[in-house]
């Protein structure tokens, strides 16, 4: 893995597949680091292709941590509430600079684009900011940023509230077994614990994740504007993945972002969570090297 200097901000990233594969740029969701792409999957696109990109988002990972004064609770909860009050130190635009910037330090002039869960909106932003830049987009288990479609089911909520409340882990074991039983609530059916601890682990050796940085992430979805009216502008070849079990980011956000960009196809999956299921990777990666081909 190596790093990329983009302003005042550095991006760690890393790269698998052969130099001359298609470029295809990964991008994870908030509060997750790179190494929380499925080996399997990356591989799957590799196989299929693809010089595949992984980086971490600021404040996450081996990226740059925002160096300000952390945002309080209730500021955080006064963004989830209403988009007006959302303060923020910045937003889902900035981040798709820091994806361009990656690009521009790695010499590609265009490349497929795959985010899901806040890297779909930031994908989003991404082919809408720098249209040029992206040949193909794929939005997984997303949303457009309109307050009433892909919204977090009631239910999830008070689980949500408990881990944002929860104190920091007072060691390295306990922040992994914290990180399973957050995937293990929003996944769907096919659960893997086993997987899921080896990706805990994974985040836990690259460094301590904060409440902070996740807050700040948050904070940036809630103060970015809704996406949906010019989501229209779209043109490359675009699909839309999501489950129907999800209750983090609700199934009618991956609807809401297949009706607002033109001519985009729409692949549900029933017993999907907000997760990347072991037994649909390889249709996922069959439809994301499908889309591709369309451009």
């Amino acid at each position: 893995m190596t790093s990329a200097e983009i302003g005042d901000v550095r991006i760690e990233y890393v790269i698998d597949g052969p130099d001359d594969g298609e470029p295809m740029l990964l991008i994870m969701g908030m509060g997750a680091q790179l190494v929380a792409w499925p080996p399997d999957f990356v591989e799957m696109l590799v196989e299929r292709g693809f010089r595949v990109i992984r980086y971490d988002n600021r404040d996450q990972g081996l990226s740059t941590f925002t160096d300000t004064p952390p945002p309080t609770r209730g500021a955080v909860a006064k963004g989830l509430a209403a988009r007006r009050w959302a303060i923020a130190d910045y937003t889902l635009s900035d981040l798709a600079d820091d994806a361009s910037g990656l690009l521009d330090h790695l010499g590609i002039e265009s490349t497929h684009v795959v985010g899901v869960s806040m890297g779909g909106m930031v994908a989003q932003e991404l082919t809408l900011k720098y249209p040029e830049r992206v040949r193909s987009l794929t939005s997984i288990m997303s949303n457009t940023g309109h307050r009433r479609h892909g919204r977090t089911s009631a239910r999830l909520l008070p689980a949500l509230m408990r881990q944002i409340r929860a104190a920091a882990p007072a060691t390295r074991e306990e922040a992994i077994e914290r990180g399973v039983q957050a995937f293990r609530v929003i996944a769907g059916h096919d659960f893997d614990e086993d997987e899921m601890r080896r990706m805990a682990e994974a985040h836990a050796a690259r460094g301590t994740q904060t409440a902070v940085s996740r807050d700040r992430q948050l904070n940036a979805i809630n103060a970015s504007p809704d996406r949906t009216a010019r989501l229209a502008e779209v043109k490359v070849p675009t699909l839309v993945i999501h489950g129907l079990m999800d209750q983090l980011v609700l199934p009618s956000g991956g609807v809401a972002t297949t009706r607002a960009i033109p001519g985009s196809r729409l692949l549900l999956f029933p017993e999907m969570g907000h997760d990347l299921p072991r037994g649909r990777r390889a249709e996922m990666a069959d439809a994301i090297a499908q889309n591709a081909r369309r451009a």
